[in-house]
């Protein structure tokens, strides 16, 4: 390729009010490996998702191989040939699905046929030496292992450009050893191929052809790792990258100098003995023994899983040790003694403190966490500011501070309780080498003069040569623990990283270049030709759904138990039927015509006599607990006023709570009275005769329960529900956990992804509607009447329509909760009120009404209510039916129109 594989105009690009990059411009040359350097938040990653296509252009000019990359056609037309590899450990994998399926899910959706992807798989796995574990979950792989299998994903479509944001960070210099000893093979195969990095690790910078400086969204400097040295007069690219920064960012810099440790031999801070730990058959910690002083800086490298935090974890109280002795200031460290975890303070790799807290308020609720006496918080926490410079940001959150002072901050918290042991997972990771400095500065002033011992864990070689002695580790043993200088000497190594190196390999690490060759081919003869419409990449997406749904029981539960429990909750528990209805009796005539009176009604199959009330005082009593729903006062002189023809008045007094049983209520006892009357006039022998009379007859329902009604009801309504429900986590989760990226960045259109991840969630409701429709008939014993089949087939349209809901309330939001939240709102609330699920829709008026009219579930509801109990076939709901089919292209339309193909 003549010009450059990449070429940017004035680019810009802003998050809010946040400027990630500010107008650069530069040419990245094609055929080379070329790296981006610089800190975490400098605009490394926004610049590598704009070039990848994975988002939104938003000011400048971005070309990629050609062309320009804001234009969907030529987007489109080079995805095949672009691979990107995201930011994060495994990001753009599936943690539920094997080495190998993970494999085939993207060698499908780049159109490779059965042989080819098992040719592939194959060739990529020995390279990297994951053919072992194939079988093994994506999941369960240490750091570097995913790393590896991210570039084989990467890797199964033979791309021209290859775009790796900061593909090593948090994985060992073993791993990262092998790591770019399998990029060096791949590129001598194809030499054309371009390779674009951002990496934070200034020593691995070394081996790239041509470098991009960054810093604030800008180019600092570009050139060859020997031209920058050069131009700043360094000894190596960390140091000239410090000379490149701003002179305000590097004001005062200075060397890290460390004293040496002056504290007597036998003062011991922690002791371990064969400390041994277990999970199950796994040995994740085996036989440890150690000492380290008080004061001492002591490093923890080792391979990724080598058993490093759980180590520390037991030192430190969290975890019990299965064999095995540890100490902590001479004393047994016992998990369940909170004592001994006051005594210790831990700071994490990722930034754990309360965004919604500015700096001043972490800094009190930990010191309250960590029982400080109240008195004693506000001067603990202004010493914790001054010391650790905050002053300037105490009125600040976390987020709008840079990366540098955030870090200050999380070691601030840390310190507040005065631990007497600070752990430290990886602080550095992603801060510029001005502030890691600064940061060191800090540590070597706690330990020496504090005589705070400090446990690091680190992936910066030039951090683990600061600490006083360090340990190194793999699969649960420590290899060797000495001064870093030392262990350098031992292994006649020229660096530290060399010797860990030699160490790893040397306890059967594989060594960088041990891998099985790799055949690539040069250039693609004949790449699968793609097609705006792929059944196979809408067949992956729905292979890959069907499996994390069977190896997730959460979700397998709500699904399959879930709408069962409810059919029966909401089924028996929203019934409309009035019976053995409590009533009592308050008789002041206390005469035989009252005792009839009362006697009628308690003849009755719908109402259960209680005790009868005393006074009115008792009366309100009881209804107002729920004893009674019912009481009927008899006056005083009820049969003189009756035998003398005059007229006489009875109250009842109805619990109107819910007014629909209260009139339920108020017709039966009107009827009960209306009967009472007529049977006394026959003893008297007087017959009244009406000119004309109504008898109504109850079709469909004779006995007029409520269960045939509600129950083909309950079943629509849990149908539209629950799968819009699973079908809004399932594209949501994606979202979260960063694999969306794989649509973002593939040949896969909108359409193939929804419909891919959509039709699984279509199986399972209809297997929900077969179950709920078993419960219909053999529990409820409410028959199916009309059309089995055309049921089942009006079910299959509104289960495609309830997880197209599902999948448009997806789309609009970023997180499960909100997913969840308004998938439910959206179906629960519109089918509940205006669909006739309890009130018919011709009752309703205005807006209400028009909802009614046009949501899915009035239809499915007819035509539930009409097969179940009305014996009719589909033909004759053939209006209902329509109305679903309409639906259909307008709901699953909106879910494609409102899924983005590229971040915003």
């Amino acid at each position: 390729m003549a010009g450059p594989v990449i070429r940017l105009t004035e680019v810009a690009l802003h998050y809010g009010k946040v400027q990630a990059l500010a107008g650069i411009t530069l040419d990245i040359p094609a055929g080379r490996m070329v790296g981006l350097i610089g800190p975490d938040g400098v605009g490394k990653s926004s610049l590598m998702s704009l070039i990848a296509g994975a988002r939104v252009v938003q000011g400048g000019r971005v070309e990629v191989l050609g062309g320009d990359i804001a234009e969907r056609r030529h987007r489109n037309a080079i995805q095949p040939r672009v691979a990107y590899m995201p930011q994060g450990l495994g990001k753009n994998l599936y943690p539920t699905l094997s080495v190998e399926e993970n494999l085939q899910f993207f060698a499908r959706l780049f159109g490779h046929d059965g042989a080819e992807r098992r040719r592939r798989i194959d060739e990529l796995t020995r390279a990297t030496g994951l053919h072992p574990f194939l079988a093994r979950p994506a999941g369960k792989l240490s750091g570097g292992m995913k790393q590896k299998l991210g570039l084989c994903c990467a890797l199964i479509h033979d791309p021209d450009l290859l775009i790796l944001d900061e593909p090593t960070t948090g994985v060992d210099p073993l791993a990262r050893a092998q790591f770019w000893d399998l990029i060096a093979r791949i590129r001598g195969q194809r030499p054309g191929m371009s390779v674009l990095v951002a990496t934070a690790y200034m020593d691995e910078a070394e081996r790239f052809d041509w470098l991009v400086a960054m810093d604030a969204g800008q180019v600092l400097a570009t050139g060859t790792p020997a031209e920058l040295r050069e131009r700043t007069q360094a000894q190596g690219l960390e140091e000239a990258f410090i000379a490149l920064l701003p002179e305000e960012k590097k004001r005062g810099h200075a060397a890290v100098v460390i004293p040496p440790l002056d504290v007597e031999a036998d003062d011991i801070a922690i002791e371990a003995e064969g400390l041994t730990v277990r999970f199950g058959d796994f040995t994740a910690v085996d036989h440890v023994s150690f000492r380290i002083r008080r004061g001492e800086i002591f490093g923890f490298l080792g391979s990724n899983g080598c058993g490093k935090s759980t180590t520390m974890k037991v030192l430190t109280g969290l975890l019990q040790a299965s064999e095995g002795e540890a100490k902590l200031f001479g004393k047994v460290v016992d998990a369940g003694d909170m004592a001994t975890r006051q005594r210790v303070g831990y700071m994490s790799q990722a930034f754990s403190l309360y965004g919604e807290l500015t700096v001043l308020q972490n800094l009190v609720l930990h010191a309250r966490l960590f029982h400080v006496p109240a008195g004693e918080i506000d001067a603990r926490v202004a010493e914790m500011i001054e010391r650790f410079d905050l002053a300037g940001v105490r009125h600040s959150l976390p987020a709008a501070i840079p990366l540098g002072v955030r870090q200050r901050l999380s070691l601030a918290v840390a310190m507040v309780h005065r631990p007497d042991l600070l752990i430290l997972d990886e602080p550095t990771s992603g801060v510029d080498p001005v502030a890691r400095d600064n940061f060191w500065r800090l540590l070597v002033e706690l330990s020496r003069r504090d005589r705070v011992t400090i446990f690091i864990s680190t992936h910066f070689m030039n951090e683990a040569a600061r600490c006083d002695r360090m340990s190194m580790m793999h699969a649960g043993r420590v290899l060797d623990s000495d001064a870093p200088a030392a262990l350098v000497e031992k292994r006649g190594a020229a660096t530290l990283e060399e010797a860990f190196i030699g160490y790893l390999i040397e306890a059967g690490g594989a060594a960088p270049g041990a891998d099985a060759p790799l055949s690539v081919a040069a250039a693609p003869a004949q790449p699968p030709r793609q097609h705006a419409f792929s059944l196979q990449r809408l067949i992956s997406y729905f292979w890959r759904e069907s499996l994390e749904l069977q190896r997730d029981p959460v979700r397998a539960t709500l699904a399959l138990v879930g709408s069962l429990i409810l059919m029966l909750v909401i089924g028996y528990g929203t019934s409309l039927d009035v019976q053995d209805l409590r009533y009592a009796v308050l008789d002041r005539d206390q005469t035989g015509l009252s005792h009839s009176y009362a006697l009628n009604l308690a003849g009755s199959p719908y109402f259960v006599e209680r005790a009868p009330i005393a006074d009115e005082a008792d009366m309100d009593r009881r209804m107002r607990s729920g004893e009674l729903s019912l009481a009927i006062e008899i006056p005083p002189g009820f049969a003189r006023d009756v035998l003398r023809g005059s007229q006489a008045q009875v109250g009842a007094w109805i619990d109107g709570a819910m007014p629909t049983r209260a009139e339920t209520v108020s017709g039966y006892v009107q009827g009960m009275h209306q009967q009472w009357l007529a049977a006394q006039l026959s003893e008297r022998g007087i017959s009244l005769v009406q000119p004309a009379g109504v008898e109504v007859r109850f079709r469909y329902n004779a006995d007029v329960k409520s269960l045939p009604a509600m129950v083909p009801a309950v079943i629509s309504l849990l149908l539209l529900m629950l799968p819009a429900m699973l079908t809004a986590l399932a594209v949501v989760r994606e979202k979260e956990l960063g694999s969306i990226l794989n649509l973002y960045t593939t040949p896969v259109t909108r359409t193939e992804f929804l419909v891919g991840k959509q039709l699984p969630y279509v199986l399972l409701a209809l297997l929900n509607f077969l179950l709920m429709c078993a419960m219909a008939v053999w529990l409820f014993g409410v028959p199916i009447k009309g059309s089995f089949w055309g049921l089942l087939l009006a079910a299959s349209v509104y289960a495609v329509l309830a997880t197209g809901m599902g999948l448009v309330a997806s789309a609009v939001t970023n997180s499960q909760i909100a997913a969840m939240f308004l998938a439910m709102i959206g179906t629960l609330i519109p089918a509940v009120q205006f669909a006739g699920l309890l009130h018919p829709v011709s009752s309703l008026d205005g807006v209400g009404r028009l909802i009614g009219e046009v949501y899915p579930a009035t239809h499915m509801l007819t035509i539930a209510r009409g097969i179940f109990g009305k014996a009719l076939s589909l033909s004759d709901l053939r209006s209902s039916f329509n109305a679903l089919l309409l639906a259909v292209p307008v709901v699953m339309g909106a879910a494609v129109l409102l899924l983005r193909k590229q971040e915003r």
